[in-house]
C-alpha cells in the first residue's frame, strides 16, 4: 500500500496540531509553577518580649521575590518597616522583619518577582490584640500598722521634775524644838529602802525648819528676859 501526498500532508497537519497543543499545555503548566502571590503568607509573632513580622514563600520554582512591609493607618502608608529578598522552596522559606508592633495594628505586605507578580498579600496583616510585653503592675504601698506610728519621745535625762510647793504652816503655830514628822521613822525607812526619790530634799527641808524653829524660840526667850529685866 503506497502512501499518497494527501496522507503525508494530513499526518503532518495532525502532528503540528498536537505539538502546538503540547506547547500551550507546557506553557500553562510553567506559568502555574512560577511565582504566585498565593504562595506568600505573613504573620505577626513575638520573639521574647519583642514583636516581629514573618513572611513565608512556598514557591517551588525558587524565583527571587522582593518583599516590602508597610505600617498602615486609615488606608495609607505610615512608614516602611523594611524590605528583603526571598527565594521560596517547596517546604517554604521564611524571612523576618523586626517590628515592635502594637495590638490591632495593620500592615501591608507587597511582593514583586520579575514579571510574575507585583501585588499585595490580601487581606492586610492584622496584629493580635495582645502586646508581646505587658506593663509591670506597681506594687501596692503597704499600710502602716500601729507599731509603725511615731511614739511619744521620752524625757531627756537631767530634765528637772517640778515638785509640789511647800504648804505654809498654819497661822499661830509656834515652831518648837521637836523634830519634824518628816524626819520620823517612816521617812527614814523610805530613805533606806529607796522607795522615794525625794527623800533627801524632804530631809533637808525638815532640818531647815528645825533650825528656824530653834532660832525663833531662842530669840523669843531672850526678848522675854529683856522685858522682865525692866
Amino acid at each position: 500500500m503506497s502512501i499518497t501526498r494527501r496522507t503525508v500532508a494530513r499526518s503532518a497537519r495532525i502532528l503540528g496540531v498536537a505539538t502546538a497543543t503540547a506547547a500551550i499545555a507546557l506553557g500553562a503548566s510553567g506559568n502555574a509553577l512560577a511565582c504566585n502571590i498565593n504562595e506568600f503568607s505573613a504573620e505577626a509573632k513575638c520573639d521574647g518580649d519583642k514583636g516581629v513580622i514573618t513572611v513565608t514563600d512556598v514557591d517551588p520554582a525558587g524565583i527571587p521575590a522582593t518583599v516590602s512591609v508597610f505600617l498602615e493607618n486609615n488606608g495609607a502608608d505610615v512608614k516602611k518597616v523594611g524590605e528583603q529578598v526571598v527565594k521560596g522552596t517547596r517546604e517554604g522559606t521564611t524571612i523576618t522583619f523586626a517590628e515592635d508592633w502594637q495590638p490591632n495594628a495593620e500592615y501591608r505586605i507587597h511582593v514583586k518577582a520579575a514579571s510574575y507578580v507585583d501585588e499585595d498579600i490580601t487581606p492586610n496583616l492584622k496584629t493580635p490584640s495582645t502586646a508581646c510585653k505587658t506593663e509591670d503592675t506597681p506594687a501596692p504601698t503597704p499600710t502602716p500598722t500601729p507599731s509603725d506610728a511615731p511614739s511619744t519621745p521620752a524625757e531627756e535625762p537631767g530634765t528637772p521634775t517640778p515638785s509640789a510647793p511647800d504648804s505654809p504652816s498654819p497661822a499661830g503655830n509656834v515652831p518648837s524644838n521637836a523634830p519634824s514628822p518628816a524626819a520620823g521613822a517612816g521617812d527614814s525607812n523610805l530613805a533606806e529602802t529607796g522607795s522615794n526619790s525625794n527623800t533627801p530634799i524632804i530631809a533637808g527641808v525638815a532640818v531647815a525648819l528645825v533650825a528656824i524653829g530653834g532660832g525663833a524660840v531662842f530669840f523669843g526667850m531672850r526678848r522675854r528676859g529683856a522685858g522682865n529685866g525692866r
